[in-house]
């Protein structure tokens, strides 16, 4: 079984580590926001004031809605090339000897997004800081605010491209069967009694594991994972296999790596993120 200290930081650790020269915490808050005039989709910011206004110590704003997405594609939150994903990780001071701790204000799926991004280009010294915002500040640990600088870090990507899932790949395997296909929206998205990504629905044959809510991966009320085990059943009962392949989806890429994150840490051994 999986050890869960290897994927989660939690806040006492964290604290006790603000000290360490190879030491990068990473601010990963974005905010979608209803549309004022209705209809689907949102409306996409970055959490940067948020940071700016307070934040964990020495952290570093890391913006995957402008530094850290496919800046050529019109879906949102697609996989960066290469060279931008490393350009924009030197620039927040991580390099390949940093250990990264990442960290949002909304329920750990956007850090959950930037950690499996760094694990799809090579990186594996990271961990999410479970509970987020939420448990830092309930903890009572100390804040700061203000721009932080940091000098740039030699950051190399080696892609992993099995970690990311096309759009042909999920057809095909819709045909054939041969992998389990998550979804990580809530309930009402799984069973189509909303929209906000357009048409109702869910892919074909796909199976519902929730990113955050009581049947998520997620606590909303701590915001921090499950035990390994509970993960684990979580899957399981939704008829996904440790051994088989495991495609995670959701409306944009973010709710998925939560997902994905979580399967990861309960010992699933082939799990990719349909990209967006």
């Amino acid at each position: 079984m999986p050890v869960r200290e290897d994927f989660l930081a939690s806040s006492d650790w964290l604290a006790g580590h603000l000290d360490d020269e190879h030491l990068r915490v990473l601010d990963c808050t974005v905010f979608l926001r209803a549309r004022p005039e209705g209809g689907p989709g949102y409306l996409v910011e970055t959490g940067e004031a948020e940071w700016l206004g307070g934040h964990i110590p020495g952290s570093i704003y890391a913006d995957l809605h402008n530094d850290l997405s496919d800046r050529s594609s019109a879906l949102r939150f697609m996989m960066p090339p290469a060279a931008q994903f490393e350009t924009a990780m030197g620039s927040y001071g991580v390099g390949n000897d940093s250990k990264v701790v990442l960290y949002d204000r909304a329920g750990n799926m956007w850090a959950a997004r930037v950690w499996w991004m760094l694990r799809a280009f090579g990186f594996d010294n990271a961990r999410v800081l479970d509970g987020g915002w939420k448990r830092w500040t309930d903890d009572g640990h100390p804040v700061e605010t203000g721009p932080v600088g940091r000098a740039p870090g030699r950051f190399t990507v080696v892609p992993r491209p099995r970690l990311i899932a096309s759009r042909d790949e999920v057809l095909e395997l819709v045909r054939s069967g041969d992998a389990c296909i998550v979804n990580a929206l809530n309930g009402a998205q799984f069973r189509g009694e909303v929209a906000p990504y357009g048409r109702p629905g869910r892919i074909a044959g796909s199976v519902h594991v929730p990113a955050i809510g009581d049947a998520g991966v997620v606590d909303p009320r701590t915001q921090t994972f499950g035990s390994v085990e509970e993960i684990l059943a979580r899957f399981i009962e939704a008829g996904a296999e440790p051994d088989r392949r495991l495609i995670a989806y959701c409306g944009g890429g973010i709710a998925a790596s939560s997902t994905a994150f979580a399967a990861v840490m309960a010992g699933f051994r082939d799990v990719a993120v349909y990209d967006a």
